[in-house]
């Protein structure tokens, strides 16, 4: 297996026969992401906007790579008294958390030790360099 395996895709097909037009990723939000092989390396860019490096955690742990977020807003409520009438008030406030967990399997030729992250412009792009696949070790036979 040459390429990064999506645990994310479960969810797309399986409901891919119930609800043909329904995208699980793409219906809750799911962050874009778009991976390029390299000779040397697995580039994956990930659509970020609004966060920061701060609200983003990338793991490794046993050759997956989970990037994930949970970000919350802080809320300001003040209990004045004197409140005057003309002042607005929230009346519905959806947008308090945000959070996104994306999880992908790397292939066997990648080295796990030198990962790279960096975020720029609200792009994270994370580097995963790749390592040389050992060609099958042919074994002599011994007579005895």
């Amino acid at each position: 297996m040459n390429e990064l395996s999506l645990f994310n895709n479960f969810f797309d097909n399986a409901l891919s026969d119930v609800m043909p037009d329904f995208h699980f990723e793409h219906s809750f939000g799911m962050p874009k992401v778009d991976v390029k092989e390299e000779r040397d390396a697995y580039v994956m860019q990930m659509d970020l906007p609004g966060m920061t490096e701060k609200d983003v955690n990338v793991e490794l742990d046993h050759n997956v790579l989970t990037i994930s977020s949970h970000h919350e807003e802080n809320k300001e409520e003040k209990s004045d008294k004197n409140e005057k009438k003309d002042e607005s008030k929230w009346l519905i406030r959806e947008r308090r958390v945000s959070e996104f967990s994306r999880r992908f399997t790397l292939p066997d030729d990648t080295n796990g030790e030198n990962v790279a992250a960096t975020f720029k412009n609200g792009v994270l792009t994370v580097n995963i360099p790749r390592k040389a696949v050992t060609a099958p070790k042919r074994i002599a036979i011994a007579a005895a």
